[in-house]
């Protein structure tokens, strides 16, 4: 796309995208407000990756936790697949904590951003619940997953066997923002299941798909779901 010369076409652009364009130079540097914005939001997103989810919040809404096989921070990092599997004691507390063979499993998870949990993660949790009850949808055992990547609903599927799994998650930080969550969706997840049979609604903050409005979708979708026993290409929304 070509960017206009004349600054009225610019900032016309400008209301329609948060994306950094015609930002300006002085010789052939970037402006030093420009220079700073970037690394004010460079580091917003290197803290969300590295951040942990505040116990407090947890406690408010009665989550427990357990972990994947990450490790730490930097093994997650280089090694996604230890996301995507449960820990020995994870396992257990799931075994020993959770319903079996609900209709509808909810897990919550920091992912790429603890500070898309921190932000977002209250609003969409509770009215996602009070979508689901209208419903007239059985929810399991909700908790907090430590370390998790989409493909944990996986192996969480084989152990609790729910129809329907709901997994919101922090996304992967930008430089626009930093508080971006995801909420992947699935019918009956299990080891081996397609990419195809997932569903997601993605950039869930405040600049982007609201909270509250995301959690009423995801309940509209889970229902048409359990309706139709499928997700993913094969769902008729």
């Amino acid at each position: 796309m070509t960017i206009p010369n004349d600054m009225y076409s610019v900032n016309k652009l400008k209301e329609f995208t948060p994306a950094r364009i015609g930002v300006g130079r002085t010789g052939t540097r970037p402006l030093t407000k420009d220079v700073l914005s970037f690394r004010i939001d460079h580091a917003a997103a290197v803290d969300s990756v590295y951040g942990e989810v505040s116990e407090d919040l947890l406690k408010q809404l009665d989550l427990f936790t357990v972990s994947t096989c990450y490790e730490t921070k930097e093994n997650y990092l280089k090694r996604p697949d230890h996301g995507r599997l449960l820990s020995t004691k994870g396992m257990n507390w799931i075994k020993e904590c959770c319903m079996k063979n609900p209709q509808v499993q909810i897990v919550i998870s920091d992912g790429l951003s603890a500070s898309a949990i921190e932000e977002n993660v209250r609003d969409v949790f509770l009215t996602l619940q009070d979508s689901l009850s209208s419903y007239g949808l059985e929810t399991g055992t909700p908790f907090f997953l430590k370390g998790g990547r989409v493909g944990c609903m996986d192996a969480i599927g084989e152990v609790l066997k729910p129809d329907a799994f709901i997994l919101l998650i922090g996304e992967r930080p930008g430089l626009v923002t930093a508080k971006s969550l995801s909420a992947y969706m699935c019918y009956q997840p299990r080891k081996g299941i397609k990419e195809s049979s997932r569903m997601v609604i993605s950039n869930i903050h405040r600049g982007g798909t609201p909270p509250v409005e995301a959690a009423a979708h995801i309940g509209t979708i889970i229902h048409k779901m359990l309706e139709q026993k499928t997700s993913g290409v094969n769902l008729i929304l």
